[in-house]
């Protein structure tokens, strides 16, 4: 198994990004990324995608994305044409709220391949050839850009990469009912707390938004993050608490309560649990 590093294929260390397609007449071997996932589009043909010890079949308009964590390559190819666009994770943290409460996105872009990682999983975002052509058309133009390297590019090819994000989400939603219903209640659940996350939501809000117990909610959370729906929450409300402490001068009780932490000292101790340090020392360093 090969290590891959996003650098091999750009050097541009202040625009992370690279995107290509091609045919694959050979086996692809086993590989790991570094540091960037990799959003993988099938144009043509068909193959057999290995995943860590599991095998799929894929062929033209499978969709999906492949973490950094994950194991892959590609087995007996036949007409087989993929495009690959490789980005680093932190780059979706630029999408608007709006995405990041949809529940496609969630599904296609951080439930999937994180999952896809810890056990067998086969769904994948087919999506049919009208909606196959359309985003030809979208990569064509972020190639294209990519290629010509003209003034504004990267603010060009990235526009682009986040329509193609927006419309794969929105397919996946379309495509729910084929999905399998505990992944769209999970979407369902993080969709709601990425949307409420500052407000006083309960174990019971998240699980009602989802229409399941707050049982199954507990179960399908564990099952597919290895964490709890409240310990989601929480590091939500502190991620955002990290971002006050550098950007504001506010007090740290007030940067407690906007975040949804009724209580300092729990604030406190719960930040000093996850980060190693207190939120004062925090925002000194």
């Amino acid at each position: 198994m090969n290590n891959v590093y996003l650098d091999w294929f750009t050097k541009d260390e202040q625009f992370p990004f690279y995107i290509q397609y091609g045919g694959h007449e050979d086996d692809i071997f086993m590989h790991r990324h570094i540091e960037f996932s990799e959003l993988v589009i099938v144009l043509n043909g068909h193959a057999t995608h290995v995943v860590n010890n599991e095998r799929y079949f894929i062929k033209k308009g499978n969709i999906f994305v492949v973490s950094g964590e994950s194991n892959h390559a590609y087995k007996d190819p036949h007409d087989f044409k993929i495009c690959n666009i490789m980005y680093k994770p932190e780059i979706l943290r630029s999408i608007g709220p709006d995405l990041r409460t949809s529940n496609g996105f969630q599904a296609l872009f951080v439930i999937e391949p994180f999952y896809r990682n810890l056990h067998a999983y086969t769904s994948t975002l087919n999506l049919s050839l009208n909606n196959l052509e359309y985003i030809f058309t979208v990569i064509s133009v972020m190639i294209d850009e990519y290629i010509k390297k003209q003034q504004g590019y990267q603010t060009m090819v990235l526009s682009r990469f986040m329509e193609l994000v927006v419309h794969l989400s929105r397919q996946y939603d379309t495509q729910e009912k084929s999905t399998p219903s505990n992944l769209m209640h999970l979407a369902n659940a993080i969709s709601y707390i990425e949307d409420h996350y500052l407000e006083p939501i309960t174990l019971e809000d998240i699980a009602d938004s989802s229409r399941i117990s707050v049982r199954h909610l507990n179960r399908i959370f564990q099952s597919y993050y290895q964490t709890t729906p409240m310990s989601y929450l929480i590091r939500l409300r502190l991620d955002r608490a990290c971002a006050l402490l550098k950007q504001t001068r506010l007090p740290i009780t007030t940067i407690s309560c906007q975040c949804g932490f009724n209580d300092s000292n729990y604030f406190s101790r719960q930040f000093s649990k996850v980060f190693g340090v207190s939120p004062k020392a925090y925002r000194l360093n």
